[in-house]
């Protein structure tokens, strides 16, 4: 396809709202997805440390070890 100016280009044979609403639809994704992905990954990273410390052999926040379990 051939445009002999820059309005014809921009109205994009008469498609211009599907064209330019798709890509501005798939730049607004583009942008808002790894932000949401950080936020995600920040709030599951910080609810996980409270479980790093039992993991680690730390008893968990309200239990206790019994005398048969032995050591670790």
């Amino acid at each position: 396809m051939q445009w002999h100016s820059v309005g014809e280009f921009l109205a994009m044979g008469g498609y211009a709202l599907y064209v330019w609403g798709s890509v501005g639809a798939c730049a607004v994704a583009m942008i808002v997805e790894p932000i949401v992905v950080r936020r995600r990954h920040r709030r599951l990273v910080r609810s996980l440390r409270p479980l790093r410390g039992a993991a680690a052999g730390a008893a968990a926040p309200g239990f206790r070890r019994t005398a048969t379990e032995g050591p670790r």
